[in-house]
């Protein structure tokens, strides 16, 4: 199934949590001078343009980055990610919100590269056309989590694997871990980042009972909701499983979800972070 679109959600609250954590361990990363690699496994347009009419019409992003744009209380753990969203925007006016693939881009050193993958026949000619040009960035059409497979490991031995397939089917909850067990057997020191909605909890608790019987340590779960869990179908919250994460990312957090909750969601928010198997 290639239906699901990005453009509907571009700038929504679990953008915002996917994106700050990735750019916290980009951050990372970039305290040292030896190169690394970014892989995104589904990479979408690269960026979206919230006066589109998709974005219009759910209106997501309003409940998203449009709460964070013009504050003047934002941490100083935030600014990386923010200036992904400035170099897209001209003076105050928000109109366009970087993917994963451009809040990275907006990170890469020279010495640096990124491999993005993207299969949707609509949305991969926009990719391609956000980095034409580009010789640090290397896009395939081809299924995210094959590629992966065949990219590892990397020749820079350090860097950061983004997950964040669209989960539209049930079984890709699992196929995010056949394909981090796949990915640790080849490179065990990679940095994994994994998103997910939480549409249905159970799916969730699957899913990390899956990467706990993998017997890999040093699991991280980061967690934004911003109504209580229910059972019925809708995405109350999302959340990042960082696998091997820096190790400032945790205490980073331990600050931040308490901040985004009271800006995006304060009264009927959640916030969960926990090591799923420690260090």
């Amino acid at each position: 199934m290639l239906s699901y679109r990005h453009s509907f959600h571009a700038g929504n609250h679990a953008d915002v949590i996917k994106h700050i954590v990735q750019s916290l361990i980009l951050d990372a990363l970039k305290q040292k001078e030896k190169p690394f690699v970014y892989h995104d496994t589904h990479s979408g347009v690269g960026r979206y343009d919230l006066q589109d009419e998709r974005s219009e019409k759910t209106g997501e992003y309003l409940q998203g980055i449009a709460r964070l744009w013009q504050r003047d209380d934002l941490p100083e753990a935030l600014a990386s990610y923010l200036d992904a969203i400035r170099v897209l925007n001209q003076g105050d006016t928000l109109r366009y919100y970087p993917g994963s693939p451009k809040v990275a881009r907006a990170q890469l050193r020279e010495q640096d590269r990124m491999i993005l993958t993207e299969l949707h026949p609509t949305d991969f000619p926009l990719l391609l056309q956000e980095f034409r040009g580009d010789r640090q960035v290397r896009i395939y059409k081809e299924d995210g989590f094959a590629r992966l497979k065949a990219s590892l490991p990397p020749k820079e031995r350090r860097g950061l694997v983004l997950i964040d397939p669209p989960y539209e089917l049930k079984h890709e909850y699992m196929d995010v871990v056949k394909a981090i067990g796949q990915s640790i057997k080849r490179w065990a020191t990679g940095t994994y980042a994994v998103w997910y909605p939480v549409v249905y909890r159970s799916n969730i608790d699957a899913m990390l009972e899956g990467l706990e019987s993998l017997g890999i340590r040093n699991i991280l779960q980061i967690e934004l909701g911003v109504e209580p869990d229910t059972e019925e179908r809708g995405m109350t919250a999302s959340g990042m499983i960082v696998i091997n994460p820096p190790w400032k990312l945790e205490s980073q957090m331990a600050t931040l979800l308490p901040w985004l909750q009271s800006v995006i969601a304060p009264t009927r928010g959640h916030t969960t972070l926990r090591w799923v198997v420690p260090e």
